[in-house]
């Protein structure tokens, strides 16, 4: 599968690429090792990050990892996660992170529903987002990108989510 480019006036969502490793290192900092990242990011494991998301872009998924960029500078990342354990057929995850510089401009929501248009094209007929009910700046994203709250969930490691979904309309299946 060739990686997709989608686009919304100056904002692009793009595959990463290894030329991405350093700017995504210098955008990390704590809200997305805590919301996102699952622990500090080293030259190693974001250059591996980026090898594996290269893979499943050649392979059509299941997850296909985005950068997101304003005026061609990295921003941020986004993914959908198709065939996640636990969601119905037919629907996608959807992850995002932007760095400290590009937050509360509505990047992320804008980010979201590109990833939601493309989702559709490829066969997802619902969208979920899950956000910790503390990550009120991520909540707000859900909400502004047209999702509403359908459930509440305590993960096995006791992390408590907030799950929100967004109908995409009628498609084809994912081929």
């Amino acid at each position: 599968m060739e990686p997709a480019v989608l686009q919304d006036r100056e904002l692009v969502l793009s595959a990463l690429s290894l030329q991405d490793a350093a700017a995504h290192l210098a955008g990390e900092d704590a809200e997305l090792v805590r919301w996102l990242n699952g622990g500090v990011g080293t030259s190693v494991t974001v250059e591996a990050f980026i090898r594996r998301s290269l893979q499943h872009w050649e392979r059509g998924g299941p997850i296909l990892a985005f950068g997101i960029r304003e005026d061609s500078v990295l921003a941020g990342t986004l993914e959908i996660q198709f065939e996640q354990a636990g969601l119905p057929e037919h629907a996608v995850n959807i992850s995002y992170g932007l760095y400290p510089g590009f937050r509360g401009r509505g990047l992320a929501s804008r980010a979201v529903c590109l990833a939601c248009a493309y989702a559709g094209r490829l066969g997802a007929t619902t969208a979920i987002i899950k956000v910790e009910p503390e990550n009120l700046a991520s909540l707000a994203v859900a909400v502004r990108s047209g999702f509403a709250e359908f459930d509440r969930l305590t993960e096995d490691g006791g992390t408590e989510l907030v799950l929100f979904q967004k109908i995409l309309g009628s498609a084809e299946p994912k081929q």
